[in-house]
């Protein structure tokens, strides 16, 4: 993978956890979600890109960034996975919501899964801070360090 492919994955990857946000929010909202978010690190788009099998992202950063940027995204699929439960796994809709497609969870529930979010996009926020200095320390690397 070239510099500039690198480069532009990590874009990717930032911009893939972004619509996961967007997805996560719109949960919140009271929009249907056919495919909620992956709850394991490695299946998600991000996870994917961090987790691929020739280990190019972990080799082109550097361990020390590696490390802190999987360090992020655990924490941040241990934070998800309180919103995915409520909305997805501990839901316990009555039969007339679940016949209308209703997206409706207890009021308690709703705002323990917005305190979620609150904590969730702080979370993102240091994630996405670790991305960017990834993408500066690839862009200051030689060439000669890419395939």
């Amino acid at each position: 993978m070239t510099k500039e492919d690198t480069i532009e994955s990590i874009k990717k990857a930032r911009e893939a956890h972004i619509l996961q946000m967007d997805k996560i929010a719109a949960i919140i909202n009271g929009k249907n979600i056919d495919n909620p978010t992956a709850v394991s690190k490695k299946d998600c788009d991000f996870g994917h890109w961090i987790y691929d099998d020739s280990n190019h992202v972990k080799r082109v950063i550097g361990s020390q960034f590696y490390e802190k940027l999987e360090r992020q995204h655990e924490q941040w699929h241990l934070e998800y996975f309180k919103i995915y439960e409520i909305f997805f796994r501990g839901n316990k809709k009555g039969f007339l919501s679940k016949l209308l497609g209703g997206n409706s969870v207890d009021t308690l529930e709703l705002d323990k899964a917005k305190l979620y979010y609150s904590e969730l996009k702080v979370t993102t926020e240091e994630l996405l801070k670790i991305l960017a200095a990834a993408e500066r320390r690839l862009g200051a690397l030689s060439e000669a360090k890419f395939d």
